[in-house]
């Protein structure tokens, strides 16, 4: 394939800086919602409409592209997001808050399109080590995100602490937007990255004779592809069970501000993509994809199952590392089969509704979480925990993928 590693080195760029911008606004939404007044039961519906969205437009996304090209798909949605961040960055109302997340769902649909990216320019040998990369961009896009965006959000006791960078002039320019101020760095990073991708992002080589692609429910007629998307569905359940009340958690076991929580994500998300990044290919290659997913399922399953009963910070701390490197491990080799099942013409298609079926989670995962918290603080660890424990069974079942060669 002509070019396909700077093809790749390009696309991943692109995908920093999409989660860069992704990043900042994780452990700022629960500060911005709840100086609003909002419940946690409300902003589990502000956490959910997003990924709402997302379902309904990656599979539309992923088709699209598998007519019409990668390059210009990932650039609508790309400047699409850069609108949605500048909305979600100027609102101070609740109303405004869930259009900007709608918006957002609607053009952060793009994950599908860009893992069918790197399915078009890999060979299956090496399919593995370079979704292992696409989550090493994610680890990348979740250090540098939560930082920007701790280091700039306001205090609980209402300073701000970024008024030490900008100088008083500035900061009497931009304090008034609060906790919006990272929204609106991460749509100006946005058109950033629209103005790159524009440039130096080229189109894959297209399929001859392309045939439509197949839609969602045509694509879920397959067992395999089907047990893949349960299994996903599953998984981002329990995901989303962290990532949704962690921030209250926090704030409720330990007092910790948006920045605290911040650099906690940010080194979740270093020891997440250094395994992604720099051990997956070597990993692939000794154990095989099913028995990288077992073993990152069950020690995903453990620590999160501890989180709650851990009694101080340093210890919370330990279980969080190891969900980490569990999910570094279990993630990109399901990423690889479930593109090795698909036809280069409906690529898109598949890992679209891949993708929805994750999308899906962040909308019951939120809701779930939101009233187990309520309940009992431990809850949504527990469920995380046992949701994993039925994603090692289901891995169980899955078919022997070939060993990845290494070279």
């Amino acid at each position: 394939m002509v070019n396909s590693k700077r093809s790749l080195l390009v696309l991943f760029s692109v995908i920093i800086i999409d989660l860069i911008g992704f990043g900042i606004v994780v452990p700022i939404l629960p500060y911005y919602a709840k100086s609003l007044d909002t419940s946690p039961a409300t902003l589990g519906f502000l956490l959910a409409v997003y990924p709402a969205f997302q379902f309904i437009f990656s599979p539309i996304w992923g088709r699209l592209s598998d007519r019409i090209g990668r390059k210009p798909v990932m650039l609508a949605t790309i400047l699409g997001s850069a609108g949605a961040l500048t909305l979600l960055g100027v609102s101070d109302s609740l109303l405004g808050l869930f259009a900007g997340r709608i918006l957002g769902g609607i053009f952060g649909a793009n994950i599908s399109v860009a893992t069918a990216y790197v399915a078009d320019v890999t060979r299956e040998e090496e399919r593995t080590r370079w979704m292992g990369m696409v989550g090493a961009c994610y680890g990348i896009g979740f250090v540098l995100g939560p930082a920007i965006g701790g280091l700039l959000a306001p205090s609980l006791d209402g300073s701000w602490p970024a008024s030490a960078v900008f100088g008083a002039t500035l900061s009497a320019y931009i304090e008034p937007f609060g906790y919006g101020i990272p929204m609106l760095l991460a749509a100006v990073l946005a058109a950033i990255n629209f103005i790159f991708a524009s440039w130096a992002l080229a189109e894959p080589e297209r399929h001859a004779d392309r045939e439509p692609s197949a839609g969602r429910l045509e694509v879920l007629r397959n067992p395999t592809i089907r047990r893949f998307c349960i299994l996903n569905l599953i998984f981002s359940l329990a995901v989303t069970q962290l990532e949704t009340i962690f921030a209250y958690f926090m704030i409720d076991r330990f007092r910790f501000d948006a920045m605290h929580v911040a650099f906690i994500l940010v080194g979740m998300a270093i020891l997440m993509g250094g395994v992604q990044g720099g051990a997956m290919r070597s990993l692939a290659a000794r154990f095989g994809e099913r028995k990288l997913a077992l073993t990152g399922f069950a020690i995903m399953s453990v620590s999160l199952l501890a989180v709650p009963f851990m009694p101080t910070v340093g210890w919370v701390l330990l279980p969080l590392a190891l969900s980490s490197i569990g999910r570094g491990i279990g993630q990109p080799p399901i990423l690889s089969m479930v593109s090795m099942t698909a036809a280069p013409s409906e690529r898109g298609s598949v890992m679209g509704t891949f993708q929805s079926s994750a999308s899906l989670a962040r909308v019951l995962g939120p809701t779930a979480a939101g009233a187990l918290y309520a309940l009992y603080q431990g809850g949504p660890f527990v469920l995380a925990a046992v949701l994993m424990f039925v994603a090692c069974l289901l891995a169980i079942r899955l078919p022997k993928a070939r060993k990845s060669e290494s070279g």
